[in-house]
């Protein structure tokens, strides 16, 4: 069984792969890029975007929205599930992953794609909103660059 294609649901590289493509590639496409669509850009349609679809979005399909595949949904395929797929799975191609096609994943190829916002910013937001318990489990994969405290201090 195959991740669904969720028809308006916008996703960015979100693994750690720093080549073209990848989830810390700043290139055009990449998960830390600030071009028009990329995975760090305020642009519509952005991953640091706040209008709709985008991943500081709280409205439906948003990075940051609670509702079925949000990013802060803990419903199938949400950011905050841990059942296959989801945003908190270890199992493959689940966000805390570190196999090919998972979040924590640094191939470069079947590249892990989220509705999050990038993971320094998703990790600042779950622990403003009292999300504690993921924030804890996302640190115990994520590399230590990558949390907030390290990353928005360079």
């Amino acid at each position: 069984m195959s991740r669904p294609e969720i028809p308006n649901l916008r996703t960015w590289p979100r693994n750690l792969s720093t080549s073209q493509g990848g989830g810390l590639s700043t290139s055009q496409y990449g998960g830390m890029s600030t071009s028009q669509y990329g995975g760090a850009s305020t642009s519509q349609y952005g991953g640091l975007s706040t209008s709709q679809y985008g991943g500081m979005s709280t409205s439906q399909y948003g990075g940051l929205s609670t509702s079925q595949y949000g990013g802060l949904s803990t419903s199938q395929y949400g950011g905050l599930s841990t059942s296959q797929y989801g945003g908190l799975s270890t199992s493959q191609y689940g966000g805390l992953s570190t196999s090919q096609g998972g979040g924590m994943s640094t191939s470069s190829t079947d590249v892990y794609r989220s509705n999050i916002p990038p993971w320094p910013y998703f990790l600042r937001e779950l622990e403003a909103r009292g999300y504690d318990w993921a924030s804890v489990m996302i640190r115990h994969y994520l590399p230590e660059f990558l949390w907030p405290e390290n990353f928005f201090k360079r």
